[in-house]
């Protein structure tokens, strides 16, 4: 449990560094790694798979329109847990993700350029360095933290801390010294005992205090809701509670550690973001206890949004709540931005294998094909894998625009896995855990090719989203500002059969928008909501090569890409092509 001591000569200059705060309904979020970010030769950086590696390649996150970015395990870990000859690659495995905790006050030392120069401690500035170059470019920083177990393992496991300082105070263990494994990694860290959750306050606060932190994502949170063994309801709340029969591991409504957290004078102030599920049965997304400020990562969001846009019927009202910021799920205590929106995150399928891969293809991993999860919710477009005609492959271009727009039209918070804007694959594997190579590395090469066109579509996507005043609401939409069609106005169609959503939303800076998604495998006619005096101006269409997916003004073309619509936009009608969506936007008719 020791931690990195800056001495007197370790002093950083902050230069006046201050956290940036944003609302969160403002935050465009992307998962990264650290070390995978730069560690690819084509990233040309000095300090490759470094923190000093990440600053160097700041503004192409700048670029992009992230405000936010959620860095991947950077405590201390234990790279070595899973090391092992791997015979399918011909390397070794290595705990790659970072989800092993050995030490809660120190950054991964592996990650900073100086290594273990000066006992290590040239790892805090470097850290410190990449928080604030990030705050000067506008860029808030959280942290993905693991409080759900540790790199001890079960009782086989090796003894490096908690073990050895008081084995019952930091495991749930049963009576006969068991270890109970809600985390499905050998132990279950006992958060809600007194001297446990006292730790993870401290090393909550030295990071958000000591070094700049805007929030952290909590890994496996719901173990952070079960009662503690040792359980004593004296310890716990400071008075004996009539008719307690709580046992080890049965969630709690009020868990003290939550409680504690979220009433923190110091971290009432950051983000709080809870994965709010564990492996040993309990899903709490939409349930997990809030105090109004904790957020989740809205799992549900991701397997609606993957089974509607892959044409599954039977979704299309589940889908509509998604693109609301699922007041299913939030409304009542809390709001659309309590809602982290995604579609992929760093583990499952990339954005590219989403659309590839009907089947997860994980022999890399050297275990059989036996790991990683088998039910995706992918569609390959009609050809299993990377070699696939042109007309499967100009499909799957499409769908990954139809999963981006409806991440930045969905009220709540989107968050982008690093890679997806450019396409990045790992050849269907699903569970990269182990690997520190090219399967988990950002390919800067890939990013720059002509190949990367959904490069500018993603760049002005997150950038209409940060211009449009009615896509980061602080509420759930009402229908003064939002309201429903079909293929024709007014006339929304939620039946089972239903492959088509459309909305209208009211907008103070762009006036109003209209957004439509297609799932269905037939063209449609639409007719679009008339306004007397305006007339419908095509914004996007996922269905067009780019770069006339996306007409940005400064597009060369762009008036004569409008006039070829300006057959039907005079009807009030657009064709959409099939598994397409397409968003327009109000403007004066000059010809009315």
């Amino acid at each position: 449990m020791a931690c990195m001591v800056p001495t007197s000569e370790d002093q950083f200059d902050w230069e006046g560094d201050l956290p940036l705060r944003y609302p969160q309904r403002d935050l465009i979020v992307y998962e990264m790694h650290v070390r995978g970010f730069t560690r690819h030769e084509s990233s040309r950086t000095e300090f490759s798979g470094t923190y000093r590696g990440v600053v160097e390649k700041l503004d192409h996150l700048k670029e992009l329109g992230v405000n936010c970015i959620e860095l991947m395990p950077c405590h201390e870990f234990n790279e070595l847990e899973y090391y092992s000859y791997n015979s399918v690659l011909g390397d070794y495995k290595l705990n790659f993700w970072g989800y092993s905790t050995v030490n809660y006050f120190s950054p991964m030392i592996r990650y900073s350029s100086a290594g273990i120069d000066n006992c290590g401690r040239d790892a805090i500035n470097e850290f410190k360095h990449l928080v604030k170059e990030a705050h000067k470019r506008g860029i808030e920083v959280f942290m993905d933290v693991v409080f759900n177990h540790t790199a001890e393992g079960n009782e086989k496991g090796p003894i490096l801390s908690f073990r050895g300082v008081d084995n019952s105070v930091y495991y749930m263990l049963a009576p006969k010294g068991e270890y109970y494994n809600y985390s499905g990694c050998g132990n279950t860290f006992n958060c809600n005992h007194p001297v446990v959750r006292q730790f993870i306050l401290d090393s909550l606060r030295y990071w958000v205090t000591e070094m700049h932190v805007d929030g952290f994502r909590f890994d496996l949170a719901s173990i952070m809701t079960r009662s503690s063994s040792l359980w004593d309801s004296l310890n716990v709340y400071g008075n004996p509670l009539e008719g307690d029969l709580i046992t080890t591991g049965t969630p709690l409504s009020s868990p003290p550690l939550i409680d504690m957290m979220s009433n923190d004078p110091v971290l009432r102030g950051v983000k709080l973001i809870a994965e709010a599920w564990d492996t040993g049965g309990l899903y709490q997304v939409g349930t997990f206890p809030h105090w109004g400020i904790w957020s989740e990562w809205n799992g549900k969001y991701r397997d609606i949004v993957r089974q509607f846009i892959k044409g599954t019927v039977g979704f299309s009202g589940a889908f509509a709540e998604c693109l609301c910021g699922s007041p299913n799920l939030y409304q009542g205590g809390r709001k659309p931005w309590n809602s982290v929106n995604f579609v992929c995150a760093h583990d499952g399928f990339t954005l590219a294998d989403l659309v590839t891969y009907n089947n997860k293809h994980n022999f890399a991993n050297g275990e059989d094909n036996n790991d990683g999860e088998s039910h995706n919710n992918s569609w390959n477009c009609g050809q299993e894998g990377e070699f696939a005609s042109i007309s499967v492959k100009k499909l799957r271009k499409r769908q990954m625009r139809n999963f981006f727009l409806c991440l930045m039209v969905s009220q709540g918070v989107p968050m982008i896995c690093m890679g997806d804007e450019y396409g990045h694959t790992k050849g269907g594997n699903n569970n990269t855990y182990c690997h520190d190579n090219y399967i988990n590395y950002f390919r800067w090469d890939k990013k720059e090719e002509s190949s990367s066109d959904f490069f500018r579509f993603c760049c002005l996507m997150t950038k209409f989203r940060h211009e449009s005043e009615s896509l980061g609401l602080s509420d759930f939409p009402t229908a003064q500002r939002l309201q429903w069609h079909g293929h024709t106005p007014g006339m929304p169609d939620w039946s089972d059969t239903s492959r088509f959503v459309a909305f209208t939303l009211v907008d103070s800076v762009k006036g109003e928008i209209y957004v439509a998604f297609n799932t269905s495998h037939l063209p449609v006619m639409i007719t679009l909501p008339g306004r007397p005096g305006y007339r419908w101006d095509p914004l996007v269409d996922t269905s067009k090569p780019a770069p006339f997916d996306f007409l940005a003004d400064e597009l060369p073309e762009r008036d004569i890409a409008i006039k070829q619509y300006a057959q039907f936009l005079d009807a009030n009608l657009y064709p959409m092509l099939s598994y397409s969506s397409i968003s327009l936007l109000l403007s004066p008719d000059e010809n009315a």
